[in-house]
């Protein structure tokens, strides 16, 4: 009997640890997901003095989200933050970083962050291509959305999953439990509306699209990357036995 709860139990009863780096900033479709595979929610915001968890034994598995921030910045939740991912790495606790999220586990692993050698930047809708190792594990889309100016090297020891075109390391990961994406596959509709309004002064960077194009895009691509986020959520954050 035992045997066989532990094969229909629902998604592993503590919270999923969400960091996010701004006052008025959301889990968006990422929260929704997660909400809807069983598991609560703990919102902490570091760049608002609020601390992590000192051990993950509490929480299900984190995920740290994106900000227009740098992981080179020099604030001291920058730096906490970076330190922190060792206790899900050490713990070999599930760990997801988005855009930003991903770059401070970059950093932790000793890799390097930085901008495009030709001052490009990835603000709109770009082509990906799974690597042979990421076809194993989720079909990919084949556009998804971007909004950065700094990309990553592979650390070492990761194993890449997705690659773009401008900035080649798109997907990877770490061991059994830790990924890093550079792409966002969490906004609402109501999430990019606001950050195509709030970020148009970027749409003249080099290699930046215009507004129209992000919300053309979103009718155009969004469907398939909402699909591979929920998968994805499924890889990272499996079911615990007990």
């Amino acid at each position: 009997m035992l045997q066989s709860l532990r094969k229909t139990l629902p998604a592993d009863d503590r919270p999923v640890l969400i960091v996010l780096h701004q006052e008025h900033s959301t889990p968006g479709r990422v929260g929704h997901m997660l909400e809807a595979k069983g598991y609560r929610l703990d919102v902490r915001r570091p760049a608002l003095g609020q601390r992590l968890p000192e051990t993950m034994a509490d929480h299900a598995g984190a995920v740290i989200f994106g900000g227009p921030m740098s992981a080179n910045d020099e604030d001291d939740f920058i730096k906490y933050e970076i330190d922190w991912i060792n206790i899900p790495l050490s713990e070999n606790s599930p760990y997801l970083g988005i855009c930003l999220g991903a770059q401070m586990l970059v950093k932790t692993l000793g890799g390097r962050v930085a901008g495009h050698h030709e001052g490009l930047t990835e603000i709109g809708w770009y082509p990906l291509q799974a690597t042979e190792e990421g076809e194993k594990l989720i079909e990919w889309p084949k556009m998804v959305y971007q909004f950065h100016r700094e990309g990553f090297d592979l650390p070492e020891g990761a194993t890449l999953l997705a690659r773009g075109d401008a900035y080649e390391n798109q997907a990877f990961r770490v061991g059994e439990n830790a990924w890093g994406i550079q792409f966002h596959g969490e906004l609402t509709r109501v999430m990019m509306h606001r950050w195509v309004v709030r970020g148009a002064h970027r749409f003249e960077l080099p290699g930046a699209q215009t507004g129209d194009k992000h919300l053309e895009g979103r009718f155009l691509h969004d469907a398939p990357l909402r699909n591979w986020m929920s998968g994805m959520l499924d890889m990272v954050f499996k079911p615990r036995e007990i």
